[in-house]
């Protein structure tokens, strides 16, 4: 199952990359390189003119809903969304016309603190225009495509522009409101040289990261961690397996928490690769496990012994955290998910079919479990009836039930 669900993933990944595509040619102007962007199945072609460091380009993108908004920008200092310069599409509220105006992504814009205005670029933009996709017959609708054109004039000697992207589902007035959350909506970003036309090796690095974390974790706090603690409490009650279940049960667990340090320390790397990314509930979640999951492992080197007085109150903290471990583990996988925007994808359907597998298992254990212990306790209820056979202890001698 857990090759399944690596398959899965990776082919979803495969999907997305081969369902993109860009094209230097327009209804108005052809240009001279294109690239495909990373997220959203954007594309972006352009022209760059050396002799007087203009720079001609054409940005593809597609509308989410027909009340929504499309938009691209340039961040003149750094690759994030904060500080940019954009210019963002959508349908007039009175005309229902395609308009585009430009916009300062500030601070507040990040933090909600006021809704977003246009306002004059202060960057030398030369002309801009927007156009959908099937010229003036065109309407704007869910997947509807718009291409925004613009013409700039670039610092000397300056030639790798950091451009910025998205999409949102509405507008209000004739301000844009925030964008989806996903992990796509929040990297798309991209470092470009419009001389060469290559892009800043630190997105791909991100990409990598992104899904190696997510299948380290998957697999360690999704799979092995459920996987340890259905051992512990369906083996243990095995005599003919003596001490093995414990062994067994151990093994699992501190290679499913070895295997999530690993993908947690990824994650911290992530952190720090995408400062102007942040996934709140995702986050917290995962130090929550993260913490419990090492109180476990710290669990084993103060375990009392048997003899103990302080062993039941060992044993009470260990079911309770592990539990709490497990839920949680599994709770934000399924976040993971969400974050990474492969919340209907066939990665998560394997992984459910999976966990689904597991917990069909752990239902039929315990149902036998129940079965044999109610089985024991009506063979002790009757051996004190007298009903059948016991032994006493230095006699030898055996009472039997006489069935008429």
């Amino acid at each position: 199952m857990s090759l399944l669900f690596f398959f899965f993933l990776f082919t979803s990944h495969l999907r997305v990359v081969l369902s993109s595509h860009c094209s230097t040619i327009t209804a108005t102007k052809t240009f001279q390189k294109c690239m495909t962007l990373p997220t959203q199945q954007a594309s972006l072609a352009w022209t760059f003119h050396a002799h007087n460091a203009t720079l001609d380009l054409c940005f593809f993108g597609t509308f989410i809903s027909p009340s929504g908004w499309v938009g691209w920008g340039i961040n003149p200092s750094s690759p994030e969304m904060t500080g940019t310069r954009a210019l963002v599409a959508f349908p007039d509220p009175n005309s229902g016309q395609l308009v585009l105006l430009p916009y300062i992504l500030d601070p507040t814009v990040k933090l909600q603190k006021s809704p977003l205005l246009s306002r004059p670029l202060d960057i030398n933009l030369i002309s801009s225009s927007a156009t959908l996709y099937g010229g003036k017959m065109a309407t704007i609708h869910n997947g509807a495509s718009v291409q925004i054109f613009a013409t700039l004039k670039l610092s000397p000697n300056k030639t790798k522009i950091h451009h910025v992207w998205n999409r949102g589902l509405y507008v209000q007035g004739y301000s844009p409101t925030i964008h989806p959350t996903t992990s796509n909506d929040l990297s798309s970003i991209a470092t470009i040289d419009v001389m060469s036309g290559s892009t800043a090796a630190q997105h791909s690095n991100i990409k990598t990261l992104r899904m190696v974390h997510g299948i380290i974790n998957a697999v360690a706090w999704g799979v092995l961690l459920p996987i340890g603690a259905v051992t512990a409490r369906y083996l243990r009650h095995i005599q003919a397996l003596g001490p093995s279940w414990f062994y067994a049960h151990s093994g699992i667990q501190l290679s499913a928490f070895f295997l999530g340090t690993v993908g947690f320390g990824i994650g911290i790397r992530l952190g720090d690769l995408s400062p102007g990314v942040v996934y709140g509930l995702h986050r917290k979640l995962g130090f929550t496990a993260f913490c419990l999951g090492a109180l476990q492992t710290l669990a084993l080197l103060f375990r009392p012994k048997t003899t103990n007085k302080f062993r039941k109150y060992w044993k009470s903290y260990h079911h309770f955290v592990g539990y709490a471990c497990v839920v949680l583990g599994v709770v934000n996988v399924f976040q993971g998910f969400e974050v990474m925007g492969e919340g209907r994808s066939y990665a998560k359907l394997a992984y459910c079919l999976c966990l689904s597998t597991l917990i069909g298992v752990c239902i039929a254990l315990e149902v036998n479990s129940w079965v044999i212990f109610c089985r024991k306790s009506k063979e002790e209820k009757l051996r004190r009836e007298g009903l059948i056979g016991g032994s006493d202890k230095g006699s030898g001698n055996h009472s039997f039930v006489s069935y008429n």
